[in-house]
């Protein structure tokens, strides 16, 4: 399959080369094979998979990759022309290049005179040589060659004769498609549709593809505007991971192109945020919240009266169903919240309230009172669940706490240090009294309270504690000021988080860990119901 075939608009990812030029950005050989699957099963077109003899796991990886059975996407190595006053079948990156027995090669030259005359040394003359034999010795050997025309934007800004020239000799060596790529990411949509326009013009015979870097924060809308002027390929990576500020953001242009611009590019949008986030696992990576349609704040509504009409028409004031890209609605409380914001979570819970009455006042007046004091639910769910179940009558408390100490203490001697915390509570009338050690204070209270809670309630050895954050909401009072502690827990395959704040850093983290279990014993108990 070519750019030219089936589809109007090509997906070329480069997240496994282009991609792992970002800072942080770092993949295994594994990692590698895991993610050219994904994006095959996705329905990317074309997967760049490294540059072979850049290094010896982009080589390895080329000799793994021959073991995938790709079921749509084709395979694409990376490199660059011949090096100057080299004849092609004598240059070993070339022949690297081959080695790799990809079907698709892709390679870069020279757009920009100044990077001809003062990096490369050569004449345009070569350069141009250079590109064309390249190409064309590449299609000798059956492959199908992409042609990147680095700098191709700020190389035609300073000299359109010598960037279309050296455009034309790819299109003379038979490339079946030239991208044009702003290498430094400095363009404007504007000057894209018009150069594209030219480009498109001077070389008709040639489909054009856009490769777009983010350094203006306009590698998207850089991509759209290359589409609309008769680019057939984007060129971009999951999620824009890529050098400096990175690349053209695929979970950002795929969507636009087929939801926006009615370019069917994927034939499952809705496994879109799913791709997102096992790029951001596999690599390591925490998650961008506010990544337009696949983040977890893309459709968070807060403010009582957005909130209001999206419970009325959820279109008000989201611009696409959010099920689309396989994401969701969320709606956050806090101190900003109207009735509408605690209506909807009540019925998230099975728990009707009518607008307007007392249980639903009461619930908001105590959200924004605690907030007041120090608290954020909008990423603490569970002590927001747990409110509402309080407020409604809708709790049973499944201990009490009596006490709780905790130590640190400190040798001198060498003897490591030693944090124990004790829990005295009660499930009933029986009495528990643990004492246990932890690797800080907050583990050792983590684990006193399940060793008391254990051998009434079993199933919380199921319940893990996956992050912890501390923040000062103000700093004024020093080591006085109000904490608080994010605490989120998981089990059976479920998140949530938990929030607790005091002027003690270790009282508000108990109040986050009790609110964790608490919460799992809740939920447990609703469905045994």
């Amino acid at each position: 399959m070519s750019v030219s075939s089936e589809k109007t608009v090509q997906l070329y990812d480069t997240t496994l080369r282009d991609g792992t030029q970002g800072e942080g950005f770092q993949l295994s050989l594994l990692d590698k094979l895991r993610i050219a699957e994904r994006l095959d099963a996705f329905g990317v077109d074309y997967i760049e998979g490294g540059w072979p003899g850049s290094n010896p796991k982009d080589v390895e990886f080329f000799q793994e990759a021959k073991k995938l059975r790709l079921s749509h996407a084709r395979l694409a190595a990376f490199g660059s022309t011949r090096r100057a006053d080299t004849p092609v079948e004598e240059d070993s990156q070339v022949r690297l290049l081959l080695d790799a027995e990809t079907p698709v090669v892709t390679i870069f030259g020279k757009s920009w005179e100044l990077h001809v005359t003062e990096v490369l040394r050569t004449s345009p003359e070569e350069n141009r040589a250079m590109i064309r034999d390249t190409v064309a010795y590449l299609k000798k050997h059956g492959r199908e060659v992409i042609y990147d025309a680095e700098h191709f934007f700020d190389g035609y800004k300073d000299s359109p004769e010598h960037a279309l020239a050296s455009l034309k000799a790819a299109a003379d060596g038979g490339a079946d498609c030239l991208v044009l790529c702003d290498t430094n990411g400095g363009t404007l949509p504007s000057e894209v549709v018009e150069i594209c326009t030219a480009v498109r013009a001077c070389i008709p015979g040639t489909p054009i593809g856009i490769h777009t870097h983010n350094d203006c924060e306009l590698a998207v809308a850089n991509a759209i505007a290359a589409v609309d002027a008769g680019a057939v390929q984007v060129q971009g990576t999951v999620n824009g991971y890529g050098e400096r500020t990175g690349n053209c953001n695929l979970t950002s242009v795929i969507p636009i192109l087929q939801l926006k611009m009615g370019r069917e590019v994927v034939p499952d949008l809705a496994k879109l945020r799913e791709l997102s986030y096992f790029v951001d696992d596999v690599s390591n990576n925490p998650h961008f919240a506010r990544a337009a349609f696949v983040g977890r704040t893309a459709f968070a509504h807060k403010g009582g009266m957005h909130v209001n009409a999206v419970q009325k028409l959820a279109r008000s004031y989201e611009h696409i169903v959010p099920e689309s890209v396989g994401n969701s609605q969320n709606i956050l409380v806090s101190e900003l919240s109207g009735q509408s914001n605690i209506l909807i979570k009540a019925e998230q819970l099975g728990i009707p309230l009518d607008k307007g009455s007392v249980e639903a006042k009461a619930v908001l007046h105590k959200v924004k009172e605690l907030e007041n004091e120090g608290y954020a639910f909008e990423a603490a769910g569970g002590s927001l669940e747990l409110l509402i179940r309080r407020e409604l009558g809708r709790y049973e408390k499944p201990f009490e706490l009596k006490e709780f100490h905790t130590s640190f203490r400190q040798y001198r001697d060498g003897h490591d240090p030693v944090c124990e915390a004790t829990v005295k509570l009660y499930v009933g009338d029986v009495a528990e009294y643990t004492v246990a050690e932890g690797l800080g204070v907050v583990n050792a209270l983590d684990k006193a309270l399940r060793q008391a809670l254990l051998p009434f309630y079993p199933e919380i050895a199921g319940v893990s504690l996956v992050d912890y954050k501390v923040r000062i909401i103000d700093g004024h009072d020093a080591t006085a000021a109000k904490t608080r502690v994010l605490i989120v827990s998981t089990a059976d395959g479920e998140n949530w988080g938990t929030v607790g704040v005091s002027e003690n850093i270790i009282e508000a983290s108990w109040i986050a860990l009790v609110d964790g279990i608490d919460l799992f014993l809740q939920r447990r108990r609703s469905k045994l119901a």
